[in-house]
C-alpha cells in the first residue's frame, strides 16, 4: 500500500482572493470553509477523487523564504497560447525566476504572487 496526495496546502493572506483564482483556473469548487477564513476547494466530486484539493490556509504574515514547491498546471480543452491568455485574463501575472525564454512552459505568479508554470501539453480531463 502506499500514499496519495489528499490536498496541497498553500498559506496565503486572503483564501477567499486565492480561492476565485484557482477555481477558475482548476475548475474545482469551494468544499469548505474554517472559522479563521482557511479555505479548501477541490474537484466538483468532492474530497477523496483522482485530483488532490487545495487547502487555502490563511496567514497574516508570507513564510519566510522561497517556497520549495508550486503547482504546474496543464490545459485539457485548448492549447497553451489560448490557456495563458485566459489565466491573464484571470489575474495572473508573468514571473521571472531566471528562465532564458527558451522553455516550453510559462512561469506565472497568483495574486499573492505564488509562482506557478503553464506546461506545453494538453491533457484529458478527468
Amino acid at each position: 500500500m502506499a500514499c496519495r496526495i489528499g490536498e496541497l496546502v498553500l498559506g496565503c493572506r486572503d483564501p477567499e482572493l486565492l480561492a476565485r483564482f484557482w477555481c477558475e483556473v482548476l475548475d474545482f469548487v469551494v468544499l469548505g470553509r474554517e472559522d479563521d477564513g482557511s479555505v479548501e476547494i477541490g474537484p466538483r466530486e468532492g474530497f477523496g477523487g483522482a485530483q488532490p484539493t487545495l487547502f487555502l490556509s490563511r496567514r497574516d504574515e508570507p513564510e519566510k523564504g522561497k517556497s520549495r514547491l508550486h503547482i504546474d498546471v496543464n490545459a485539457t480543452d485548448r492549447d497553451q497560447d489560448a490557456e495563458l491568455e485566459r489565466l491573464l485574463a484571470l489575474g495572473a501575472r508573468p514571473a521571472d525566476i531566471g528562465q532564458t525564454g527558451e522553455e516550453a512552459w510559462h512561469v506565472l505568479a497568483d495574486p499573492e504572487d505564488n509562482v506557478f508554470c503553464l506546461l506545453t501539453a494538453r491533457l484529458d480531463p478527468l
